[in-house]
């Protein structure tokens, strides 16, 4: 099993960026597919964006696509999710999640993932 905590969440406006990390330990995360995943009070958890083992390959709905990027570190055991133009919608807790199973574009529910990091606080104002 490998031990993610995500970090860089916080409060912003309408338009700013951040940049969400997730630090592993435990584990190489080379093994894994890695993705983020976001919950609003009261909704399900939703699929964020996912990478490819080697960090070749991403995947995003059309909800964050062209406005998130999903990045990986291998050596420094890291995956980031820049976030731009964001939205009053885009509020949510971010997980980052790892799977030694599947592929990145298949990996599109939560229960693809058996590895959760206990997430980060993003709110977006208006």
């Amino acid at each position: 099993q490998v031990q993610l905590v995500e970090s860089g969440g916080g409060l912003v406006q309408a338009g700013d960026s951040l940049r969400l990390s997730c630090a592993a330990s435990g584990r190489t995360i080379s093994s894994y597919v890695m993705a983020w995943f976001r919950q609003a009070p009261g909704k399900e958890r939703e699929f964020v964006a996912s990478i490819s083992r080697s960090g070749s390959s991403t995947y995003y709905p059309d909800p964050v696509k062209g406005r998130f990027t999903i990045s990986r570190d291998n050596a420094k055991n890291t995956v980031y999710l820049q976030m731009n133009s964001l939205k009053p919608e885009d509020t949510a807790v971010y997980y980052c999640a790892a799977s030694l199973s599947g592929y990145y574009k298949s990996n599109v529910t939560p229960r693809d993932y058996n590895n959760w990091g206990p997430g980060t606080q993003v709110t977006v104002s208006s």
